[in-house]
């Protein structure tokens, strides 16, 4: 099967900044469901740039409420348990807004997977503070730069005892699959955090103008890791 097919081609062009990482997102998991013929599949999105993607996919969709996108996404397979549910949206809508449906779906192992666009701002309000923003950076609401640790996504995922997850960025695109398809195939609750700051909304607080700017700030923060456990600064896949 094409990855093409899993495209509403009416919706198109996509519509999202240039050079925003979203654009990787979106075609690795149309990849990943081509590759595993994966046609029973529903996507839920929340609100935000993020919550734009559930309308480009030729398959069944929910655009959700504000921070709503898990328990939304539990119901529909509780009520269908063979349908393959997958979450895609935010960090600020689901580690803020939807802070709490995330702590308890991950802690009661439920059979659906999250990919979340980590892009460290609430990029489409305007570029304010959110609960990845890392320690220092500079915001439209934190200008002086947040003096809040950034949220550790892993250590609650972790409370699962058989929980997956896993950090990946936009410009790595094989691992990017990986993450996504190991996450999908996963038996239970998974997790995939792609680290993607906000080019129009957050780059320029931090004196970075491009998309390949964007590219040089994460490869400084980031490497690849094989570890049992990732360190706040690796990208890797973790599966317990």
């Amino acid at each position: 099967m094409k990855s093409q097919n899993f495209v509403r081609k009416e919706a198109l062009p996509l519509k999202w900044c240039a050079g925003c990482g979203l654009y990787s997102l979106f075609y690795q998991t149309c990849k990943v469901l081509a590759d595993l013929n994966l046609k029973n599949t529903v996507i839920v999105s929340g609100i935000g740039c993020t919550g734009r993607i559930a309308g480009y996919f030729n398959l069944d969709t929910v655009h959700t409420l504000h921070g709503r996108a898990i328990p939304i996404a539990i119901g529909i397979k509780i009520a269908n348990p063979k349908l393959k549910v997958i979450v895609i949206s935010g960090e600020g809508d689901l580690l803020s807004i939807g802070g709490n449906h995330l702590l308890h779906a991950a802690r009661k192992n439920i059979d659906i997977t999250i990919l979340c666009n980590n892009n460290e701002v609430y990029a489409m309000t305007g570029g304010q503070v959110s609960p990845t923003t890392r320690k220092g950076g500079k915001t439209l609401t934190t200008p002086e730069g947040t003096q809040s640790e950034p949220f550790n996504t892993q250590g609650i995922i972790g409370s699962n005892s058989h929980y997956f997850y896993a950090r990946t960025a936009p410009y790595l695109k094989e691992h990017l699959y990986k993450s996504i398809k190991e996450a999908i195939q996963h038996q239970g609750f998974s997790f995939v955090e792609m680290i993607s700051p906000c080019l129009t909304n957050y780059a320029k607080y931090l004196g970075i103008k491009t998309a390949a700017g964007i590219i040089t700030d994460t490869k400084k923060r980031y490497s690849l890791s094989k570890n049992k456990k990732l360190a706040l600064n690796e990208f890797g896949i973790i599966k317990k």
